[in-house]
């Protein structure tokens, strides 16, 4: 049996619920959604409890990064990043013209925040932090992300990047989405692919300023929701509570898996996603020998670590029977 945790996928099958209103918008997919997905927008609006004009939608959370940089950055102009990241990062630079600046990343995993804001202090366009952070599941203290918002000038678009918000306990979150209220030059991402599970629905929304969205918005694509994006969005939207108990699930088997790892001396750093990371720079390969013989696809790094996405309980019992004996 074949076990894919290489792309932080949600491993539960949609709700029964969530399927069957997709099933039932089978029928309409020879008709075009919506010219402008303002539907979606509502429906989003309304669950977060904010006026429309505050909101972005596209095809993933990558998709709304994409429209906010075209909308923000000049060619050759800096998009400031830590490095190792998520990967779609560089190639968001190369499609708007963006000069990217990779700040590396401290030990044990953490952004440099600091550093980042030292990098867009002068010629930057945008600055984007993922949070929590893609690979290594570290999570940046909200006095930090306020403090490089505060710093960085006020015409640089700040994107946060919080696809794995879900699975931060909420007393650790920062405010992002009141931030907003605050600076009209941050853009708050988030995503249904993640704990929801829609990864192949492509949704992604983001929360900005009036302004800042207006602009985000000038680059949305025609025709791009489908209507079976909208259905599963919003059958989603009216299951929270049990969207929630599967968080929770994912929540307590990635603890179990990390301490089971640890227990025979795997570097395994403290995570808030659905995923940890492997720092073991020399052992990548050893890794994934052991991974691949248990029949577990996850993410290799050569001489970085290996990230895993927390699986079913049969992929995770895979994961420890190739790591613990």
């Amino acid at each position: 049996m074949q076990h894919l945790l290489q792309l932080n996928e949600n491993p539960l099958p949609p709700l029964p619920s969530v399927a069957d209103e997709i099933t039932r918008q089978v029928g309409s997919v020879n008709r075009y959604p919506e010219f402008f997905p303002e539907h979606l927008k509502s429906a989003i609006a309304g669950w977060l409890g904010l006026p429309e004009e505050w909101v972005v939608v596209g095809s993933g959370s990558v998709g709304v990064a994409l429209q906010a940089l075209q909308a923000a950055v000049r060619p050759g102009r800096q998009l400031v990043y830590g490095w190792r990241n998520f990967d779609a990062y560089p190639l968001l630079a190369r499609m708007t013209g963006a000069r990217p600046v990779q700040v590396p990343l401290l030990p044990g995993g953490h952004q440099d925040i600091a550093a980042i804001a030292k990098a867009a202090a002068a010629d930057t366009d945008a600055v984007i932090v993922c949070n929590p952070h893609n690979p290594t599941g570290r999570l940046v203290a909200p006095e930090e992300l306020r403090e490089l918002v505060l710093s960085v000038p006020s015409d640089t678009v700040v994107v946060l990047d919080e696809a794995y918000i879900e699975f931060v306990r909420p007393d650790e979150r920062p405010a992002s989405l009141e931030w907003t209220q605050e600076f009209s030059n941050l853009l708050v991402l988030r995503t249904f692919s993640k704990a929801y599970g829609l990864a192949g629905m492509r949704v992604g929304y983001g929360v900005a300023s009036p302004e800042l969205a207006e602009r985000i918005n000038a680059f949305q694509l025609p025709f791009a929701m489908s209507s079976l994006s909208l259905a599963a969005v919003e059958a989603s939207l009216k299951a929270e509570d049990e969207l929630r108990e599967r968080v929770e699930f994912l929540v307590g088997e990635r603890e179990r898996v990390l301490t089971g790892v640890r227990s025979t001396g795997w570097q395994a750093l403290p995570s808030h996603t659905n995923f940890f990371w492997l720092d073991e720079p020399a052992r990548v390969d050893a890794v994934r020998t052991r991974l691949e013989a248990a029949g577990v696809a996850a993410r290799y790094y050569p001489g970085e670590g290996v990230r895993i996405t927390v699986g079913d309980r049969a992929a995770n019992d895979a994961v420890l029977g190739a790591l613990t004996h």
